[in-house]
């Protein structure tokens, strides 16, 4: 049981762009607070997942405990927050934010402000934080504290003068940050007689424990033993443990208000758990629920099917876990002339999309082929009805089509000056709009309006190969608008691969159905017969390649003798390729499918 009083209690976020040192700061918290020894301290300690130590960015927003003395002789408990700086998972921060009460804002001092900082700056205002902007990478030889300082002030409009100068990595000046947050930041507010009301922030599975649940209490007491309600699915739970991070999972008791810490409840159905739902007590039940969440909207969607049919079953389980582990993913059952039954899965954008494939072949050792991403499109019938389209092989004839809608998204886009004729000609050349061109210092800032179709590809490799790597983007959905859009087929063998098929905008729909197909007879193995690779709109096929067959030289075996004899053996041979093209089954491999999506058009 935790004795701290609400007014020694401080909830923090950590938000920044990405590489800005969010994971090292806290990590420097960690240790100057002893939550963990130094044999125990590992480089980015609260990234636990093997993707995010690999790739260097934090996927899941963490949790830790801190007890702290601070230099007035009082001990604070802090709970730290450390979120994700990239923009596909700006729901993770997003719900981070609303369990805390405010935010330390880490820019880095040689870089300065970058779209995702602006993106986050927004989302912690939004949710009423108090905000200590922290100035880290001092002592790199290119930091210029002074010149940050007011492009904090500049661009977002806060009051930078009081900024903590630290360096996360070397660990200077980690001391002010922790009295800062002591002094500069609010305590929570709760009453422990009130009838119990906790935020579910995040759950996840464990094979031992069944749910875990990552819990903020805000008004009463959240007891081992007690019997909880879920206020949205009505699902009643008996608490088996109660406890903290520090980063360890440590039993406490109980949770008091203002709290952050975890329950389980040995809860079996992962449907029980709604991020964003509140729990309550059962025999004295809150009143009414807390606000929650906005649900996330997701903006790319692609199908994802087992490789081997057995594997369905396993499929829907593990979706199952995930969803449960990340509420800004959607999946719905789906199948597939090509490819059997999978499922059409609902992404924030591409980074998820891989991320999310990559945890459910190494969390759940499954085996996916994933079909072209697309986005959701309206089709507005001729008759009057609207419908959505997730999947590019559901779209309609075209005679019943009056017109069809596209998603449109705000991109805020932050780059040197020496980039920005580059930047701007991209944004061109993806049909963007031009909305703003503002300049801070030596950099600067482009609004543009992207159709979401030009963007969900190669966008962001892009933008990054044009700029050397400076330019950082962010973006906000910003409605739906008519375009003039086809669907291209594309055929292999003259079977059409529904996996395959996009839409595109007319004026590059050709160049994009070369491209793919250009990229397929790169991809696709060499068989005994020749292959036609076609893009078709409709009937009309609008570009095409043709793989060569691979030859035997059946002729080895003639030394010399009779020329007619050869010619015999080559027209048996050309007949046996005949029919084979005929009957012949082309395996496209899966690699084949991601890789021919990912072009330089």
């Amino acid at each position: 049981m935790t004795d701290t009083p609400i007014d020694h209690i401080r909830n923090f976020a950590i938000i920044a762009h990405i590489d800005h040192g969010k994971s090292t700061l806290a990590d420097r918290l960690i240790q100057a607070t002893g939550a963990l020894s130094d044999r125990e301290m590992t480089n980015q300690v609260l990234d636990s997942m093997d993707l995010e130590r690999e790739r260097g960015i934090t996927i899941k927003a963490q949790t830790v405990r801190l007890s702290y003395r601070a230099k007035n002789g009082e001990t604070y408990e802090l709970n730290l927050m450390d979120t994700p700086g990239h923009v596909d998972f700006a729901y993770e921060v997003s719900r981070s934010l609303a369990a805390c009460e405010g935010s330390l804002l880490v820019v880095d001092a040689s870089q300065g402000v970058e779209a995702q900082t602006l993106a986050n700056v927004y989302q912690a205002i939004e949710a009423g934080h108090e905000i200590v902007p922290v100035l880290n990478k001092i002592d790199l030889p290119a930091a210029e504290p002074e010149r940050v300082r007011q492009q904090i002030e500049d661009v977002i409009g806060l009051d930078a003068s009081d900024a903590v100068e630290i360096s996360a990595k070397t660990g200077i000046n980690i001391e002010g940050v922790l009295e800062a947050l002591v002094h500069r930041l609010p305590p929570p507010k709760g009453d422990p007689d009130a009838p119990l009301k906790a935020l579910l922030v995040d759950s996840w599975y464990d094979p031992y424990l069944g749910v875990v649940i990552l819990v903020r209490v805000k008004d009463g007491r959240l007891k081992r033993g007690a019997k909880i309600r879920m206020m949205s699915s009505g699902a009643m739970h008996q608490v088996e443990q109660v406890g903290v991070f520090s980063p360890k999972m440590i039993p406490t008791g109980d949770l008091g208000p203002g709290e952050i810490g975890f329950i389980t409840a040995a809860i079996k159905t992962v449907a029980d758990c709604n991020v964003g739902d509140t729990i309550t007590d059962d025999r004295t039940p809150a009143a009414e629920p807390l606000p929650g969440f906005k649900p996330s909207v997701p903006v790319v969607w692609c199908g994802l099917y087992p490789v081997d049919a057995d594997d369905f079953e396993k499929l829907r389980d593990s979706l199952g876990k995930l969803r449960l582990n990340d509420a800004s993913f959607h999946y719905d059952p789906e199948t597939s002339a090509a490819l059997g039954f999978g499922f059409r899965c609902g992404f924030l954008g591409l980074l998820h999309l891989e991320i999310i494939q990559e945890r459910l072949s190494r969390e759940f050792d499954l085996d996916l082929i994933a079909t072209a991403p697309s986005v959701v499109y309206r089709i507005h019938r001729t008759n009057g009805q609207t419908n959505e389209l997730h999947n590019p092989a559901d779209m309609p004839d075209g005679s019943v089509i009056d017109h069809i809608e596209e998603p449109w998204i705000k991109a805020t886009i932050m780059v040197p000056d020496d980039y920005l004729g580059a930047i701007l000609q991209l944004c061109n050349e993806r049909r963007g709009e031009q909305v703003d061109l503002t300049y801070v210092g030596n950099r600067a800032m482009a609004v543009y309006r992207l159709p979401l179709n030009e963007v969900v590809f190669d966008f962001y490799d892009r933008l990054k190969s044009v700029s050397r790597g400076y330019a950082s983007f962010d973006y906000t959905m910003d409605g739906y608008a008519e375009g003039d859009l086809v669907r291209i087929s594309i055929l292999v063998n003259n079977d059409p691969v529904d996996a395959l098929s996009f839409i595109a905008h007319r004026s590059v729909a050709e160049a994009r159905g070369r491209s793919i197909c250009a990229r397929l007879k790169e991809l696709i193995p060499r068989q005994l017969f020749k292959i036609a690779i076609q893009a078709a709109i409709g009937g009309r096929v609008i570009a095409r390649e043709t793989l060569s067959a691979l030859s035997k030289d059946v002729t080895a075996k003639c030394y010399g003798g009779d020329i007619s004899r050869k010619r015999k053996l080559l027209e048996k041979q050309k007949e046996g390729k005949k029919r084979m093209r005929q009957f012949g089954k082309v395996e496209i491999p899966q690699s084949a499918f991601l890789a021919a999506l990912k072009m330089d058009a």
